[in-house]
């Protein structure tokens, strides 16, 4: 794992997108902590990484979209598969590279609260807290980026999935509100997302047959509850949405409370899409 890691490290470290990455992180938390922290007078700078969450949208996309998907495209997986190392040493070191890269800016955002604590009453627990989860945050959307990066070997495509996927994390709870004010809406966009495991299960497996008869008896099971008792089925997506989104849950830090919960559900999910990421390779390195 190391051996890939520093690889990895090495290849990244010589790519145009990391830096721009890291430039456009920075530039867009200067801007935004001048704006509410500095023009506003206010000390809270959790309010600022707050604010900047749907920069993930780009820069995640950005700084994962090359991790496998460049090496399908090369040609180079075929050695990867070669070396006498396992797909979680090659997963796991490809995805500590781009997290080392992801968190070398965090150190000069880890400034910000020292330096606004000289002019101002800062909460350091709540304001390095949310650091904290920010990483953790990123971690966790990187896993996914990754995982749609084994999907395919076009950049292009693997980094407007992921952009799509974030987006749609992010305006989740929002989006369940508009579209599941009624049972009716609920089982809808249930449905929509069965079609979204199927479409992963057909990826994974790259039989159509697997994600069709997946998606036919959710869809099947689904219906059968929705005519036994639908009520359930009132106002539980955004019920469901606000658990499983992973920006709702970082909110929860910048209002000062450290959720361990939330960690662990980024930890779990970082863990759940590598799992997924891994078997992709796998598949693809028997056939």
């Amino acid at each position: 794992m190391l051996t890939v890691m520093r690889h990895e490290l090495n290849m990244q470290d010589r790519s145009f997108s990391t830096y721009l990455f890291g430039f456009f992180l920075l530039e867009t938390i200067g801007i935004a902590a001048m704006i509410y922290n500095i023009n506003n007078k206010m000390a809270n700078f959790e309010y600022c990484l707050s604010t900047i969450t749907l920069v993930f949208v780009l820069i995640i996309p950005l700084i994962t979209m090359k991790s496998i998907a460049e090496e399908r495209k090369l040609r180079t997986d075929q050695l990867l598969y070669s070396l006498p190392l396992s797909m979680w040493d090659i997963v796991l070191g490809k995805f500590f590279a781009t997290l080392v890269n992801f968190m070398f800016p965090m150190v000069f955002i880890a400034v910000y609260p020292l330096l606004f604590k000289r002019y101002g009453n800062v909460y350091l627990l709540t304001s390095y807290g949310s650091i904290i989860a920010f990483i953790f945050l990123g971690a966790a959307l990187i896993a996914i980026g990754m995982f749609v990066s084994s999907l395919t070997e076009n950049q292009g495509i693997a980094a407007g999935i992921s952009a799509v996927i974030i987006a749609l994390n992010y305006y989740s709870l929002d989006l369940a509100n508009i579209t599941s004010s009624t049972k009716q809406g609920s089982l809808l966009v249930i449905l929509f997302f069965i079609l979204i495991i199927g479409f992963i299960v057909r990826s994974l497996t790259k039989s159509t047959l697997a994600g069709v008869i997946l998606a036919a008896l959710l869809a099947a099971i689904t219906g059968i509850v929705y005519l036994i008792k639908s009520d359930l089925f009132e106002g539980l997506v955004p019920s469901v949405m606000s658990k499983i989104s992973f920006f709702q849950r970082f909110y929860a830090f910048v209002n000062g409370n450290f959720d361990v919960t939330a960690i662990v559900y980024y930890v779990s999910m970082t863990a759940f899409f590598l799992f997924l990421c891994v078997q992709s390779l796998e598949k693809r390195r028997y056939n």
